[in-house]
């Protein structure tokens, strides 16, 4: 956590942000490809974020999305908020029907495997996600849908590799 971390929990929990987060996600998006991946959005903030880049399942193309995670280990944990939108995001259609993604954190690049969790898996991973950023329990409480939370794990040979733990 960095000293803008309580900014942002209050700028995070504001009930328009919802109406937002195209343009976040567009500004996010360009700071890192300026960057080169070494400064987002969610660094200013001193959260744990990463890049995650996953083919369009209509299109095929490549289409990167900056999300808040959760580190455990040399896995990490996503959750598909939206701010609390009632509509599920694209990026969680995308990552369902792809076998892989690719992540990028620090300006290194990671392939991983996404898993929707379910039942007790969730819920743990759920209550994780929430210590790292609570305004989750916020928009939980603002939507009707389910959150979908995925653990992406580096796939079997970058295990170990760009991450270093």
């Amino acid at each position: 956590m960095g000293v803008l971390t309580p900014l942002a929990v209050r700028i995070g929990a504001l009930p328009w942000m919802p109406r937002l987060l195209p343009q976040i996600t567009w500004l996010d998006t360009r700071l890192q490809r300026l960057s080169r991946g070494r400064i987002g959005l969610l660094d200013i903030a001193g959260l744990p974020h990463l890049l995650l880049t996953v083919r369009g399942r209509v299109s095929g193309a490549p289409r990167a999305t900056p999300l808040l995670c959760a580190p455990e280990g040399a896995d990490r944990l996503v959750a598909g908020s939206a701010f609390g939108a009632p509509t599920t995001p694209a990026w969680v259609h995308n990552l369902r029907a792809a076998p892989t993604a690719s992540v990028a954190e620090a300006g290194r690049s990671t392939t991983v495997v996404a898993v929707e969790l379910s039942s007790e898996e969730r819920e743990r991973a759920w209550a994780t996600l929430c210590r790292v950023w609570p305004n989750f329990a916020l928009y939980e409480r603002r939507t009707d849908r389910l959150i979908p939370v995925f653990r992406l794990t580096p796939a079997g040979d970058d295990l170990g590799g760009a991450r270093g733990g």
